[in-house]
């Protein structure tokens, strides 16, 4: 233990992180010192974190690698955000990771902190084959109701993806109208990695929006709350009233207007047959023109 001080060794192997060399893990199992003692605690603590995070992975990865193993290695995991909100628009992502692609810390993102997934969508973004990123406006939400805005949100990420997939991993829904073999997984964020990646680039790119919003729209804390139904944007709705980013077919922005409630929703065949492109989106919009001139009301 002469070349380096307990201070520099801590500094290098715990602070640092760096790999702890055979030999001089031997000297620092023999020095008696509680520095010495303490040093190596710290050690075999990230050693059974690292290869608690390995097995984590591997677990988070075993769809893709079922089907990297079929020698399909376009997998496309696709998730929303921003369903339950009062206002702003919905977000998808679709994300084809590359085969054996590792990404520490990886999760559902509800379960990140704000600056985790930052730090993850950049290096998403940088090791996916592929990535996209969609958004259906609070007009459109309105008109189709926030159900097939989510349906169509992801639907339009896969499209905006530059690779086409080969399979499709969802979280818990499908996507009839496309024509390619995919996957519903319940709580798919929490079991799939590319489902997970796909759910940080879509909170990340919302949130990013919503900040924008708070700043087209002052007063309604759009930048803390993100448009979600909580106490501080309940107070804001009834001392501002909805701005143009409000959904005003969801049931509290209504109350605030003084809207009636809305007539009932086109069948739910004919708002799936209505997703399958322009024309027919265009067909749903005259569909739904009675719900919308309620809307129109606001």
């Amino acid at each position: 233990m002469t070349r380096y001080s307990l201070e520099k060794l801590r500094r290098r192997y715990v602070i640092e992180g760096r790999p702890l060399e055979a030999g001089l893990e031997e000297m620092l199992r023999a020095d008696g010192r509680a520095g010495a003692r303490s040093i190596l605690a710290s050690i075999e603590k990230r050693r059974f974190e690292n290869r608690s995070e390995g097995q984590r992975l591997r677990k988070m990865l075993r769809f893709e690698t079922l089907l990297w193993q079929e020698g399909q290695e376009a997998i496309a995991g696709v998730d929303e955000a921003g369903m339950s909100p009062l206002a702003g628009p919905v977000a998808a992502a679709a994300v084809i990771l590359k085969p054996g692609t590792r990404i520490i810390g990886i999760d559902d993102s509800k379960k990140l902190d704000a600056n985790s997934r930052e730090s993850l969508a950049k290096e998403i973004k940088e090791k996916a084959a592929s990535w996209s990123v969609a958004f259906v406006e609070v007009e459109e939400i309105d008109a189709i109701n926030i159900y097939w805005a989510g349906i169509l949100a992801m639907r339009r990420a896969v499209e905006g993806l530059e690779v086409t997939p080969q399979h499709l991993l969802i979280d818990a829904k499908r996507l009839k109208d496309i024509a390619i073999p995919q996957q519903a997984i319940i709580k798919g964020d929490t079991k799939s990695a590319s489902i997970a990646a796909a759910s940080i680039l879509a909170k990340v790119s919302r949130d990013a929006l919503m900040r924008t919003l708070d700043m087209r729209h002052p007063g309604y804390g759009f930048a803390d709350h993100k448009g979600y139904p909580v106490r501080a944007h309940y107070a804001a709705l009834s001392r501002l009233g909805a701005c143009a980013a409000h959904r005003r077919s969801f049931g509290p922005v209504r109350e605030v207007l003084g809207l009636p409630p809305l007539p009932p929703w086109p069948l739910p065949s004919e708002r799936t047959d209505a997703l399958s492109g322009p024309e027919a989106a265009a067909r749903l919009r005259d569909r739904c023109r009675e719900s919308a001139a309620c809307l129109r009301q606001a």
